[in-house]
């Protein structure tokens, strides 16, 4: 039985098949070139009309590359802060929090990993696998 799970098309696919709907070429013989639904040339093509190449970006969770990355915040946050007096507090406060939120973050992952180390081996089906008991 074949798999009925839709195709996942990346960014650069979707943007050349748009380009050469853009170009002229008829949506039903790209489609039948490129064995995607008519549907979804059609969909590509309005949301690179509303939202540029932006806009084809994948559904879901961007990845780690697509993602923005820090110096790009950094970049906007200096621009935000010229237009506004109070910003560059603001700014340094919310760097504070950041910082305090990654000490709490390095506490957490030591205290799992001693819960980790601590814990006893499971010795077989049926046997437990928690830390010895607080009581004496």
């Amino acid at each position: 039985m074949p798999n009925k799970s839709p195709r996942k098309f990346d960014r650069e696919f979707k943007l050349e098949a748009v380009r050469r709907l853009l170009a002229g070429e008829t949506v039903r013989a790209l489609s039948d070139e490129l064995k995607v639904l008519r549907k979804d040339l059609y969909s590509w093509r309005k949301l690179f009309r509303a939202g540029g190449a932006e806009a084809l970006r994948p559904l879901g969770r961007p990845r780690k590359s697509d993602g923005v990355g820090a110096a790009k915040v950094n970049k906007q946050a200096r621009e935000v802060a010229a237009g506004d007096p109070g910003a560059p507090e603001r700014i340094a406060e919310l760097e504070r929090k950041v910082g305090q939120q990654q000490i709490e973050l390095d506490f957490f992952r030591q205290a799992l990993q001693r819960v980790r180390e601590a814990r006893r081996p499971n010795a077989g089906p049926g046997g437990t696998g928690s830390t010895r008991s607080s009581r004496r």
